[in-house]
């Protein structure tokens, strides 16, 4: 678990759709980060959005998300994720674009 100070966060926007050896991209990521020892990883499935081609995706009901755009976030200590992205190299020349950026951790305090 981290604690409270100064961590990084990667974000990886991807098609919901795009694949990586028969398994989809995020999940991929977050099995790789999972095998990496981070902290933890979510995928947040968009409910709209465009990208470079400025077609707008829009979920709907029926499909719930499986096509459509979603990002991973990972926040982890700088130097581990500096190494997972490394570690990406392979996914990020095919597909998906990652943005790694300084965020500070606050954790709530208890009350007694």
């Amino acid at each position: 678990m981290l604690s409270e100070g100064m961590a990084s966060r990667l974000t990886f926007h991807v098609s919901g759709s795009a694949q990586w050896h028969h398994r989809p991209v995020y999940a991929e990521i977050v099995h790789r980060a999972r095998h990496a020892g981070l902290a933890g990883a979510s995928v947040l499935h968009a409910v709209e959005g465009f990208g470079a081609h400025l077609r707008v995706h829009e979920d709907h009901v029926s499909r719930l998300s499986e096509h459509g755009p979603c990002v991973v976030v990972v926040i982890e200590e700088k130097q581990k994720l500096d190494d997972f992205v490394a570690s990406l190299a392979d996914i990020l020349r095919v597909c998906g674009v990652a943005i790694v950026d300084t965020v500070e951790i606050h954790v709530p305090r208890a009350e007694s």
